[in-house]
């Protein structure tokens, strides 16, 4: 069967596939694409999907699947979030909405 890996990073993309025998797992498939070698990727911290979806490294494959590695969040999303908020600037409308305009 075959199968894509991918793995990619805000300044590149890289796709290969691969034939795999039937049964295979994600875990095979990530260890025959050449990737942690190839980008230093510590297996420790990574984290897979298939077709964008979560999925456990013993999870088995079939033929055409897309297997996306994928990095732990370095920071929670909501907290990502609130310190954007922060370093934002209000907008015109911030300015000129005062205490009246909420009734």
């Amino acid at each position: 069967m075959n199968v894509n890996v991918v793995w990619a990073t805000p300044h590149l993309q890289d796709v290969v596939t691969i034939e795999l025998a039937p049964g295979a797992t994600i875990a095979d498939a990530v260890r025959c694409s050449g990737f942690i070698a190839q980008y230093g990727l510590d297996p420790a911290t990574l984290r897979f999907a298939r077709h964008g979806v979560r999925a456990a490294a013993d999870a088995c494959l079939a033929d055409g699947d897309r297997v996306e590695i994928t990095r732990a969040l370095r920071v929670d999303p909501k907290v990502a979030r609130v310190r954007r908020a922060r370093v934002k600037a209000p907008g015109p409308r911030a300015l000129q909405a005062g205490p009246d305009s909420l009734k």
